[in-house]
């Protein structure tokens, strides 16, 4: 009903409803049960009808438990209705039984709707940035009653009904309201709590019932191999990070240090008996330790729920769900309160690129393609078996942008890491001739792609100035890192992946051949500028056959530790931010898997144990030293001082900020030891050896410059100096006065 029923009296009709109204009710095929269910006028009075399947009796009361009327049963199945006498608000509640058994219902159907005309208008506008209140499942007090909310966008469905533990899975009991504007479905269930589950039970455009369907936008959802979604409170958390939220939001990232350590959740550590740490758990084992280690930040691998544990993560059915993998959402929203109040920022990967094709998700949603195109040239991965978002979708792109946004304010995360952006951006993305259709102008690239991404990155960045949105693409696309009013594509940083694959490359290599690869190390300064650039040693250089970082390093095995010493200074003392993933910062031998812990056993070891050492020493000395950070992203922080000399395999190069004592970067990258290299440094004086990667505290061998290196004036404008190069290592030397 529109309004609160009147007092009424005795003066009601006998309700006489159709049998086939009757019909269509039990069979779950009624067009518009609220025209029909819960309250109606009749005459001068009013009737209630309502669905209880099993009752023999029903006696319908009002809120304060005054009986106001008994219902006569029109069908064994559970259809009753009669006279009610209302006085002032409703809803009502029904008294069954059968036989022995009483219990008690609200009529779902004698609620008004919660959704409003404006969210109508700004949802079809496409504007609504609050979706995250409105659709999914959420706690409320409705017409003085507590339940739930549901809400889900079904456009093309005959029927959606929310179904769960609270009514049987029966979807003829909470057929939902469509607002047709809108396409989407409401309704308010009366006493559910939080914790139980449930999915929606959708009945496609031609009568075709569809496999159960998660809720997109559930905040919880039950643990693999179940897939229900849960309900669940509203997100409750004291937030003790305005300190920190404040000072990311106040600077700008480029010059700040940034050190990202990639974490994938359910193998970092686990329990002893194998089973995966609860977030509480881990906050007390991975905080302290990424704080001792020097990282800036922590990224992890998805968290948003999944049915498979070896995509690890990157299916993703819940994007609106921590995996309850780790337990209930609060304790997600503890790990990151936890994290900032020492200072660590908390990134979380996300994957608006595609989703899994699982019968429960998102997949013909409705019984058309929703979510995704219908013709498999456009809706199909074929690298990942996938279905695509259609980004052409005004609803798509919200229900992806609020999930960005949900994120950040729900969650307080201070970063995206967005995957895969490479395979959005082009129509022939891992296609052949004839497998895809090229855009409006004839054109590969996805404009439809570009436009999700620019709006949010605005929307994002324009809310949350704190954020950071980081791109894993690994194309040429121009302007990736650029401002969208600036015809970029908005996101904070891009990750370098031709500073992986060149690099790598190079390091894999005898160290007898490197002479004449010298330019894989040097290529990269071509265009180091060209984007804010993160550095990214990730999981996928460590996966499917590749192996550990250690064992990708050639030679003996004082060679390989050597060699990846040297790695991890070179990346280090090299513009753009650093992200390494775990594992590597103390040299684990086997190549990672999901299925188990690091071998932290290998610290008991000193060569692990000098490289952890060395990690933890690069971090720091990185992010005390503006000279080797605050110009990361531009040119005039870097300076070639010898790119030339392939011959010896040796690299040296300045950094450098405005205001700070430059920093020289040496590298000798080949076993052969320098007593004295003569070297150009742009002054004379006294230079500290800051850091050497052959320190014997490292694992090295303990060559050096005896913490010093003298440079005589030239009467060029450089001075002159002769260095010790130890063998397959990188120093770092700074200038004294």
């Amino acid at each position: 009903m529109a309004k609160s029923p009147k007092r009424s009296g005795d003066e009601a009709k006998p309700d006489t409803p159709s049998a086939a109204e009757i019909e269509a009710i039990i069979h779950g095929t009624h067009g518009d049960p609220f025209a029909f269910l819960g309250v109606h006028e009749a005459g001068k009075g009013y009737v209630a009808r309502c669905f209880i399947p099993g009752a023999e009796t029903v006696v319908a009361y009002n809120l304060g438990g005054e009986e106001v009327g008994q219902l006569i049963r029109h069908n064994d199945a559970g259809f009753f209705s009669g006279a009610v006498k209302l006085d002032g608000v409703l809803p009502l509640r029904y008294r069954a039984t059968r036989g022995d058994a009483e219990w008690t219902v609200t009529d779902p159907y004698s609620f008004w709707p919660i959704l409003g005309p404006m969210d109508d208008y700004f949802i079809r506008e496409g504007s609504h940035l609050r979706l995250f209140d409105k659709m999914g499942a959420h706690p409320i007090k409705h017409q003085g009653v507590d339940g739930f909310h549901f809400a889900v966008w079904a456009p093309n469905a005959r029927r959606v009904s929310v179904v769960g533990d609270f009514n049987d899975w029966d979807g003829r009991r909470h057929v939902m309201r469509l607002r047709r504007d809108t396409g989407i479905w409401e309704i308010f269930a009366p006493d559910v709590r939080a914790g139980a589950t449930y999915k929606f039970e959708i009945v496609g455009p031609h009568g075709e019932l569809q496999p159960l369907k998660a809720d997109p936008f559930a905040r919880r959802a039950e643990l693999r191999p179940k897939n229900a979604s849960m309900t669940t409170p509203e997100l409750e958390q004291v937030w003790e990070d305005e300190a920190h939220r404040k000072h990311w939001a106040s600077i700008d990232q480029r010059r700040q240090p940034i050190s990202i350590y990639e974490v994938h959740a359910a193998s970092w550590q686990r329990r002893d008996d194998g089973s995966m740490l609860t977030w509480d758990e881990m906050a007390a084992r991975l905080i302290p330790y990424c704080v001792d280690m020097g990282f800036t930040h922590i990224e992890f691998l998805p968290v948003t729920e999944h049915p498979y544990d070896p995509s690890w993560g990157y299916q993703t059915t819940g994007l609106y769900a921590p995996s309850a993998r780790f337990g209930e959402p609060e304790g997600f929203a503890r790990f990151v309160n936890g994290c900032h109040k020492v200072g660590l920022g908390v990134i979380l990967d996300w994957v608006p690129a595609h989703f899994p094709t699982d019968a429960h998700g998102l997949r013909n949603f409705d019984g058309t393609a929703l979510y995704e195109h219908a013709d498999p040239r456009q809706g199909f991965h074929p690298d990942w078996n996938t279905a695509i978002y259609n980004f052409g979708r005004q609803e798509v792109l919200s229900y992806l942008i609020n999930n960005a946004l949900y994120w950040a304010e729900k969650f307080h995360l201070d970063g995206l890491r967005v995957d895969a952006v490479a395979s959005m951006l082009y129509l022939d993305y891992s296609r052949k001739e004839g497998e895809w259709i090229p855009n409006e102008y004839g054109g590969r690239e996805n404009l439809e792609a570009v436009r999700f991404l620019q709006q949010m990155n605005h929307h994002i960045y324009g809310s949350h100035p704190g954020i950071m949105t980081i791109a894993e693409e690994s194309t040429s696309w121009p302007k990736v890192s650029q401002p969208v009013h600036e015809g970029g594509l908005g996101f904070g940083f891009k990750w370098n992946m031709g500073f992986m694959h060149d690099t790598l490359s190079y390091f894999a290599r005898d160290p007898i051949y490197r002479k004449y690869h010298h330019h894989e190390l040097t290529f990269g300064l071509l265009y180091a500028f060209s984007e804010n650039f993160v550095l990214p040693i990730s999981h996928d250089e460590v996966v499917h056959g590749k192996g550990s970082m250690i064992a990708k390093m050639p030679g003996d095995d004082w060679q390989k530790f050597a060699n990846l010493r040297a790695y991890y200074g070179f990346m280090w003392g090299h513009p753009g931010k650093k992200l390494l993933f775990m594992g590597q910062e103390f040299a684990q031998w086997s190549e990672w898997s999901e299925e188990r812990s690091l071998d932290w056993n290998l610290l008991d070891y000193a060569p692990h144990e000098g490289m952890r050492r060395l990690i933890r020493d690069l971090n720091f000395t990185y992010r005390s030293k503006p000279a080797l950070h605050a110009r990361d992203c531009e040119g005039e922080g870097f300076e070639w001082i010898n790119a030339d000399d392939q011959d010896n395999s040796v690299f040296a190069w300045l950094r450098k900020a405005p205001g700070e004592k430059p920093i020289a970067v040496i590298c000798n990258l080949t076993p052969a030891y320098h007593e004295r290299y003569e070297l150009s440094l742009p002054a004379a004086g006294r230079w500290r050896e800051i850091l050497n990667t052959d320190a014997e505290i490292y694992g090295g061998s303990g060559k050096g410059n005896g913490g010093r290196v003298e440079a005589h004036a030239t009467g060029s404008g450089w001075a002159r100096a002769g260095l010790t190069l130890p063998p397959l290592a990188v120093i770092m030397l700074e200038l004294e006065q």
